[in-house]
């Protein structure tokens, strides 16, 4: 190659580069495109609101399922030993 040739490179992949970074901003990326619009959201807060009183939903007779329930005398403290106390 010669000296001239290697001229003509840079200047036509400069010349290309920027003709490139121009038409992109143009057809890719519009300015009304560039402008992201999110929703006003309410602030967290520590209060918690009590459900309304509604039976469908809250039953006051109903089994609590975070109870500790027990069936039958559970007297064996250590239940994988093998043995059993009668």
């Amino acid at each position: 190659m010669k000296q001239k040739d290697i001229g003509l490179f840079l200047v036509v992949g400069i010349f290309s580069a920027v003709i490139s970074v121009f038409m992109s901003g143009l057809l890719i990326t519009p300015k009304k495109d560039k402008i992201q619009k999110a929703e006003k959201v309410e602030a967290i807060t520590a209060s918690f609101e009590a459900p309304a009183n509604n039976d469908k939903y809250f039953n006051k007779d109903a089994i609590n399922p975070t109870k500790l329930i027990q069936i039958g005398d559970n007297s064996n403290s250590k239940p994988f030993n093998g043995t059993t106390n009668n």
